[in-house]
């Protein structure tokens, strides 16, 4: 694979290294880090040593989507995030994605200096996501979500479907297909078990045709997996990050920016060639 992205002054060159998204939480409750950057100093600070660090994209969210957590109104999501990214976005130069699967926040997120949407649901939860995307021509990562864990057939199958309809809805949006990028939402209406399982078949998600970010950064598969708590699965992150290269995957969204940067490198030296 040798295409691309391109969007405003940003361009992703597919197949030739894998890109780290950042992941910066302004919440109070997100299952790693909640609390940790929910002030507009702060959440400004990280994003800035992210960028700093090597970070390509940083991605910013309002509301946790731990299992669990508490949905939060559209007005509250936008108070969090938006002056983040106001402020954010004239002192970087790589793009920001908006973690939101409300259509109304990523429509004002994109107004406030956002350029792309980061859909938990797969622009399935609200029907105006793929209108919202359509109309100023941003890429989406779709991520695999369903509210159970039972699936009534293979699960890759049912992942297949889910992305199937999501392609449908851009397609009825208007929507640039080739800014559509797909995410298997690993933790998300998935067992342990069946997290595992969709890692070792990372290259069926990656043959459907659309490049695909990964995001397992300590994540309680990780945890499950090592039986550590959330601040020591740095080492399992990294392992499922090389896992996502092998696998033909074209992002990673981390936490730990550094570590996940460095193995990603070593990675993509040996397994794009």
């Amino acid at each position: 694979m040798n295409r691309s992205i391109k969007f405003e002054d940003f361009k992703f060159e597919l197949g030739k290294k894998t890109y780290i998204m950042g992941i910066l939480n302004v919440t109070p409750d997100s299952f790693s880090d909640g609390g940790e950057h929910d002030t507009l100093e702060t959440a400004v600070e990280h994003g800035i040593r992210m960028w700093e660090l090597g970070a390509d994209i940083i991605d910013i969210g309002g509301e946790s989507t731990r299992p669990g957590s508490d949905e939060v109104v559209e007005l509250e999501e936008m108070k969090r995030v938006i002056p983040v990214i106001e402020r954010l976005s004239r002192i970087i130069d790589i793009p920001i994605s908006i973690d939101t699967y409300k259509a109304a926040v990523a429509r004002k997120a994109i107004e406030s200096g956002a350029s792309i949407i980061n859909d938990v649901w797969g622009m399935q939860r609200d029907p105006e996501m793929a209108t919202v995307a359509a109309e100023f021509d941003v890429p989406v990562i779709a991520m695999h979500n369903q509210i159970t864990r039972d699936y009534d057939k293979d699960i890759i199958e049912s992942m297949e479907d889910f992305f199937n309809e999501t392609v449908e809805r851009a397609k009825k949006a208007g929507m640039d297909l080739n800014y559509l990028i797909l995410d298997p939402g690993i933790g998300f209406g998935k067992t342990t078990d069946q997290n595992i399982e969709v890692m070792s078949r990372l290259e069926e998600i990656c043959d459907i045709g659309y490049p695909v970010l990964l995001g397992t950064s300590r994540k309680s598969m990780i945890g499950n997996i090592l039986d550590l708590p959330v601040d020591q699965r740095v080492e399992g992150t990294i392992a499922t990050s090389v896992i996502g290269v092998q696998a033909g995957v074209d992002f990673i969204r981390v936490h730990d920016i550094t570590e996940n940067i460095r193995a990603v490198k070593v990675a993509d030296a040996i397994y794009r060639r």
